[in-house]
């Protein structure tokens, strides 16, 4: 018995329907997309993928999704940091708009739609997989998610940068599969983010010996290889051609253009530029020339998919462009870098383009022909200066459209958990931030440009610290000090590094020298005092604690560390009360329970002392010395089988 199946009112057997069927046209606007794949490759540079004209590259499976899809060719994000360019994307708004300019101390604000949550809203399975902790849920962008796995663990007594805790590609794309295998129901939307391309570069074998030379490349033929995996899976569950499917990357890499290595300090196009390849079913295959943004995502993807837009987008749809049309007006081509100004108090650096031309906005302000000039070495502003202030006026229009408040800098309001901000401050991200928009004389801040190689150093030692070489670091941070006087972020770090290098003598030290130039540094104050407490200044140690908790009513482990102080000097009270302050800013702060539990039985309070430690374990439950402490205050209860239970898990291994 052959097998038929029935095609316009015909019976035709299935081999030779499955060649009617490919050859039958796709209307978008009878059969839209059933499923959408968002895939972002973190820290892409467009030149380095094979379709857009690398060739020391094998990228077979990027390029192959190009070719039955529209490439963007000339794709930008609006700034360049993993964060806010996730967040432009999947909101479709400017960083002026939400307020997410920044990799730290961000929460995207509640009332902002995002892509998740409208898909959500019309029955899509939504599940995000994540390769970096700079995307943790905590951010904000995990709304609308059914399923965002992020899972990132952030150290408390190691101290390692938040773009260092990631999961490899083939992690990733093994959960995608999990999610996928799993058979959501239909239709789906999975967004997974590859982060390999982010520095340091260390691709794994074969890619490690195909690239020895090129490990930047190496990784991303890693994450090629990645998103190969998941485009097979796809085509063998039969949903890979009636999928929307989108490919991006949230920011490029300087490699050593205009000075810079890596990324989001400067906004040339080596670090904005970016790829985008969008597979829309029943769209031909095309390359698309008109320059576009990251924030036209989402709109696109709404429209293919015949949802309504929120009015509160900012991008505009490519759906024309994919299918061939020409723009009705061009897409609106912002980007920053605040990175500057908050992390060190120079002057930040905006730019808009227009019509093949871009202007920089900054202390000394730039302006280039893109189109003569893709690599932005000319500075035509002195000499173009009509041109120019044409593009100040769009700059200043869009800046007014767009920012709550005539263009200043508008910090996210939404604020992060208790946890993932005391991981972020014992990270080294709030302390490593400077945030005004003039100095202390009310002078205008100095041009970027003139700080790169500062810039270079300072990032040079904070690679050298994650790594444990605090010498190393500590010499290219004096070296940054001779160049940047009076600099409250490299003073910051030095203080960082002596006290991570136990020299809790300079470490001191260069914490006052850090208060003095900013009386307002709540973690300078807090490690002033655990600088203190290790020389056995306990009492102004506890001045100090007092101080960081006045600047930071949040900062736990502030009030932790007061406690301890107190205890030292035998001052039980007080230090109940420091650590129950602890504790009501982070209930599940198992250590401070723990703390709690011990003085309560130093006070012969074992009733209390079992409770706070019960809560402990709960929490920690290999914490051993907790589980010790409540077989002593079971003791003390006269309970002693459960006491002999808790010493028995005290020796557990």
């Amino acid at each position: 018995m052959r097998v038929v199946r029935r095609v316009n009112g015909s019976l035709i057997p299935l081999t030779v329907c499955a060649l009617v069927l490919a050859s039958a046209p796709y209307s978008l606007a009878e059969h839209p997309p059933s499923n959408l794949v968002l895939i972002t490759i973190d820290t892409l540079r467009a030149d380095h993928v094979g379709c857009y004209g690398a060739s020391s590259i094998q990228t077979p499976n990027v390029d192959g999704l190009a070719r039955e899809s529209a490439r963007f060719a000339h794709a930008y994000t609006t700034v360049p940091v993993t964060l806010p360019a996730h967040a432009a994307l999947l909101t479709g708004s400017f960083p002026l708009a939400t307020g997410m300019h920044d990799f730290s101390g961000n929460r995207l604000p509640s009332d902002v739609a995002t892509l998740a949550q409208e898909l959500q809203k019309k029955g899509y399975s939504t599940a995000a997989i994540l390769g970096s902790a700079v995307l943790d849920s905590r951010f904000g962008l995990n709304r609308g998610f059914d399923t965002y796995f992020d899972h990132f663990n952030f150290p408390r007594e190691e101290e390692v940068h938040l773009d260092a805790i990631e999961r490899r590609g083939d992690q990733v794309v093994d959960e995608a599969l999990k999610w996928l295998s799993r058979n959501p129901k239909r239709p789906f939307f999975l967004w997974v983010h590859l982060y390999d391309p982010h520095a340091p570069y260390n691709p794994p074998e074969p890619f490690a010996s195909r690239y020895r030379n090129q490990p930047y490349d190496g990784e991303i033929a890693f994450a090629d290889a990645q998103v190969g995996r998941l485009f097979t899976f796809l085509r063998q569950q039969g949903v890979f051609e009636t999928s929307l499917v989108v490919l991006a990357s949230d920011h490029g890499e300087g490699l050593g253009e205009h000075g810079e290595q890596t990324h989001g300090f400067f906004i040339y196009d080596s670090t904005l530029h970016v790829p985008l390849i969008i597979k829309v079913p029943g769209a031909a295959p095309r390359v698309v020339e008109d320059e576009v943004s990251l924030v036209d995502v989402m709109p696109t993807v709404l429209q293919a998919l015949k949802i309504a837009v929120p009015a509160s987008v900012q991008g505009q749809s490519l759906l024309g462009l994919i299918q061939g049309h020409r723009a009705a007006t061009p897409s609106i081509l912002y980007a920053e870098s605040y990175l500057p100004l908050l992390h060190f108090g120079w002057n930040p650096l905006r730019s808009v383009r227009w019509h093949g031309w871009k202007l920089i906005e900054t202390r000394r302000p730039e302006l280039y022909d893109t189109t003569a000039d893709s690599k932005e070495l000319g500075n035509l502003y002195s000499s173009q200066r009509a041109r120019a202030q044409e593009l100040r006026d769009r700059l200043n229009v869009l800046t007014r459209r767009f920012a709550p408040s005539s263009g200043e800098l508008a910090p996210s309001k939404e604020a992060l958990d208790p946890a993932l901000t005391e991981a972020l401050r014992s990270l080294g991200y709030t302390a490593f931030s400077a945030g005004n928009t003039a100095n202390k004389q009310g002078q205008p801040l100095t041009d970027a440009k003139d700080h790169i190689q500062v810039y270079e150093l300072v990032s040079a030692a904070l690679t050298d610290s994650q790594q444990g070489h605090h010498q190393e670091a500590l010499r290219n941070l004096r070296t940054a000090e001779k160049m940047e006087k009076n600099s409250v972020a490299i003073t910051s770090l030095m203080a960082r590094e002596y006290y991570h290098s136990n020299d809790m003598t300079h470490a001191a030290e260069y914490f006052q020298s850090t208060l003095r130039l900013n009386p307002k540094d709540a973690v300078a104050s807090y490690y002033l005092g655990l600088s203190q407490l290790e020389l056995g200044d306990l009492a102004p140690a506890e001045t100090s604690f007092q101080r960081a908790l006045e600047l930071d009513p949040m900062l736990i482990a502030a009030a932790y560390n007061l406690g301890v102080a107190c205890s030292r000097q035998h001052r039980a009270e007080d230090a109940i009360r420091a650590f129950q302050r602890a504790v009501a800013i982070l209930p599940d702060y198992a250590e401070a329970h723990e703390a709690l539990g011990e003085l309560y039985l130093y006070l012969n309070r074992p009733d209390a002392a079992a409770r706070e430690l019960e809560r402990a374990v709960a929490i920690a439950p290999k914490m051993t010395k907790a589980h010790y402490q409540l077989g002593r205050a079971y003791a003390a209860q006269g309970l002693n089988e459960k006491a002999q239970r808790e010493f028995d898990r005290a020796k557990a291994p």
